[in-house]
């Protein structure tokens, strides 16, 4: 087995999806529970901003500071953070994770501010990774790539580094084979961004561009996406952020305690996460599209709307009997087809698309932003509302259903999870009507899907 999966699987219990049946069930109690939309009970922007701003600049001046005057910053850093404990983790968690107290302007994160001396830094991201003590086998490995070692002390950009600490390395198993080169050049690009992330930027960023360059995922870098969870900040789900702002001359060090690896397809995640995508995967592979959907040279990136089991648990048990009865294959096939958009990717934050498709826009901007991604049900593309407010985001399709889990990241795309199975609209006085959650019979779902059905084969 490659290291490219050993690592993953081994997270994949925290990543992305939590798998916990009782937390997502959670979850998607609460969504109901809220307004219609978290926006309208935002307080005043500037408020919010600021707060989050000037918390998390606080923090990493609070650590920034405290280092500047060692010559080995980054052990400093790491040093700070274990006689500090959890506490800053702690209490991300629980102004992020809890919404409640996030909005909450006056929400006090309890964070030291006392500090000392600040001194300008002298050293570049390479060099503050390979004078550390606690990075000596992430130094290693980069020198094994010339290539590497130049990018990382080079003025070319504003680097990020989330450099996984010795103690990361020690999670491999024992007995798994040695990567390639070439596999482990993947690992260590994986962990760079060309773009600066200090933390207060990472806090609001849902996703972070590496300098893993793919053909996988459309025109633009594979991503990393950032996290507030029980764990507190992480990367990808599973590795923590334990030491933040370490900055150089040319970027900035975050080190982590797990390492970040490619991640898999979109359709070996859903296969891995039965909790989640159980039904889903029945019915791919019950319709046969599965296996184009696995094969990566068919498209280039692709956004799937993926309905998790509770999303086809709510519709009624007359509809889920057809669908996966063996009269209603055809019709399953069209609808799952309707959640499935090919060569263009969505993230919450960055959108890419094939070369065919035409340019990308590698930022969405904050606010408001629409877009129409065609399916692979002809001429039916999904609307789709993304609303950014820092690192609030709300994406609705359709005007209706949620995305209650956003941005897996995938090696050809991403997986944005529903709240609600995706149901084409029809047509009524030649306007195209979507359904809004109404009462759904099977008949009525029939007609919406019957003029695609003679396209499509089984």
């Amino acid at each position: 087995m490659k290291i490219t999966y050993i690592l993953p699987l081994a997270a994949l219990s925290s990543a992305f999806v939590i798998p916990d049946e009782q937390v997502i069930s959670q979850i998607a109690i609460e969504s109901h529970k809220l307004a219609d939309s978290a926006f309208d009970k935002l307080p005043a922007k500037a408020q919010v901003v600021e707060k989050i701003e000037n918390t998390f600049e606080k923090a990493g001046e609070t650590l920034d500071k405290s280092v500047k005057c060692s010559k080995h910053a980054l052990d400093a850093a790491i040093d700070y953070t274990a006689r500090t404990g959890n506490h800053l983790s702690k209490q991300v968690h629980q102004t992020g994770f809890d919404a409640g107290s996030w909005l909450d302007p006056n929400t006090d994160l309890g964070l030291n501010t006392d500090y000392g001396h600040h001194d300008k830094p002298n050293q570049t991201v390479y060099q503050l990774i390979t004078s550390s003590k606690y990075t000596t086998k992430l130094a290693a490995a980069i020198n094994e790539f010339p290539d590497l070692v130049v990018l990382l002390n080079g003025t070319l950009a504003d680097y990020t580094v989330f450099a996984p600490v010795d103690s990361a390395f020690e999670k491999i198993p024992e007995d798994a084979p040695k990567p390639s080169k070439e596999t482990l050049e993947k690992v260590l690009l994986y962990h760079i961004s060309p773009e600066y992330y200090p933390a207060a930027k990472v806090l609001v960023t849902h996703t972070v561009p590496t300098a893993l360059t793919v053909d996988t995922v459309g025109v633009g870098p594979q991503r990393l996406s950032t996290n507030i969870g029980l764990k507190g900040l992480t990367v990808n789900y599973y590795s923590r952020i334990i030491a933040i702002n370490i900055f150089g001359t040319n970027g900035v060090v975050h080190g982590i305690d797990s390492l970040l690896v490619p991640p898999p397809n979109v359709a070996d995640i859903i296969s891995f996460l039965p909790a989640e995508f159980s039904t889903l995967e029945l019915g791919l592979t019950k319709t046969g599209l599965f296996a184009p959907l696995n094969d990566t040279s068919n498209h280039y990136g692709g956004t799937v709307f993926a309905p998790s089991n509770f999303a086809f648990q709510k519709l009624p048990t007359k509809i889920t009997a057809f669908l996966f009865s063996s009269y209603g294959t055809k019709y399953l096939k069209a609808l799952l087809q309707y959640h499935i958009v090919a060569n263009q990717t969505l993230y919450s934050d960055a959108y890419y698309a094939a070369e065919s498709v035409g340019e990308a826009d590698d930022k969405i901007p904050k606010g408001i932003f629409h877009i129409d991604l065609p399916t692979l049900l002809e001429d039916k593309s999904l609307a789709v509302d993304v609303a950014r407010y820092g690192r609030l985001i709300e994406i609705k399709v359709n005007a209706f259903a949620r995305v209650d889990i956003p941005d897996g990241i995938a090696a050809d795309g991403v997986i944005q999870v529903v709240s609600d199975v995706l149901i084409p609209p029809k047509r009524i006085n030649r306007m195209e009507q979507h359904w809004q959650g109404e009462e759904l019979t099977v008949e009525d779902l029939k007609d919406r899907l019957e003029p695609f059905n003679e396209n499509v084969e089984l």
